[in-house]
């Protein structure tokens, strides 16, 4: 059909016509809201790169759940930032690390009504800020699968409902399921970083998570930005070895990579919408230069549009609020 016979700007004459038939909606059952939690005294700590984000302590962390719960967000994705960091990270296996004590409190407080997901990495507990164990200045990968795997099955027996390995080690799916398995956890569900990429992007995460690398950087096993080819590759091999969701991370400034993996793969998808998508949209608003609201909602629905099935983003409650308030 040509104009006149059609004109697409009938089906755009008022805001009753556009939501009945809008293609791409947001809602808050598709979010996961980021939580910091840190072995300290304070109850919170706000964190200068990211305005409206906090570190909190586990009692306050659960002030925090009440906030998100409130606002319709059914998920949270914990990382933890423990006291002491060594060579090894003992702190991400050990039975009372910092995350196992927060899923312990979390699930004691909100039990089925949050769905408690935790980060399964080293980088936040190594001396060294690097996602494994470091063997002449390179992240031995096969040692480090067994530190993974010995993670993620105690963050599952303090009560977590979902792991999600974020290292991008080799193999590093298998071997959690198979740890989780052999422990009779067959219904927890692992949600992998499958295509995680060496992003410019994760600044202001590592101060909040206190994670950056002492030496060098994480090319050598965080993905190379200009392939998206190899992001399948990756993404074929973690549903191979028992990823029930794949995550794509950076979200933005990959939706190419989105788009292809929902036309390839049959499976939930996750994408992760990073500390530097958020302090972008949120220190340009604070400028003047952006509505926070309407680039927030746009920024999130294009991500829906590419294919995410779930989002993960720190705007989670502020979005969930807007939905309550119908104002999505």
């Amino acid at each position: 059909m040509r104009y006149p016979t059609y004109r697409p700007r009938r089906m755009r004459k008022n805001e009753k016509l556009r939501n009945m038939v809008r293609e791409t909606t947001l809602s808050p059952d598709c979010l996961v809201y980021p939580v910091f939690v840190k072995e300290m005294s304070e109850r919170e700590v706000p964190i200068d790169a990211m305005p409206g984000i906090n570190q909190f302590s586990v009692e306050g962390v659960l002030g925090e759940v009440e906030k998100v719960l409130e606002a319709g967000v059914p998920a949270i994705l914990v990382f933890g930032i423990p006291e002491k960091k060594d060579e090894t990270g003992s702190g991400a296996y050990d039975k009372n690390g910092i995350v196992q004590q927060a899923v312990r409190a979390i699930k004691a407080r909100f039990g089925e009504d949050i769905l408690v997901i935790t980060d399964v990495c080293m980088c936040e507990y190594t001396n060294h800020g690097h996602c494994g164990v470091v063997k002449d200045g390179y992240v031995d990968n096969d040692e480090t699968l067994k530190l993974l795997a010995k993670s993620a099955l105690s963050h599952v027996v303090a009560g977590a409902d979902m792991v999600a390995p974020s290292d991008m080690m080799d193999g590093r799916v298998r071997a959690i399921r198979e740890m989780i398995d052999l422990h009779g956890d067959y219904n927890v569900p692992v949600m992998s970083y499958a295509a995680k990429y060496a992003s410019c992007l994760y600044g202001p995460f590592r101060e909040a998570a206190e994670s950056a690398p002492q030496f060098g950087d994480r090319k050598s096993y965080q993905m190379d930005p200009p392939n998206s080819r190899e992001a399948l590759r990756e993404i074929a091999l973690d549903i191979e070895e028992g990823a029930d969701i794949i995550i794509v991370k950076p979200a933005l400034f990959y939706l190419d990579v989105l788009s292809q993996a929902r036309e390839r793969f049959n499976i939930p998808l996750a994408a992760y919408s990073v500390s530097g998508e958020y302090s972008m949209i949120r220190f340009a608003a604070a400028q003047g230069s952006l509505d926070l609201k309407r680039a927030v909602i746009e920024s999130t629905t294009s991500i829906r549009r590419a294919g995410a099935d779930i989002i993960i983003t720190y705007f989670a409650k502020e979005i969930g609020t807007w939905a309550k308030e119908h104002t999505l």
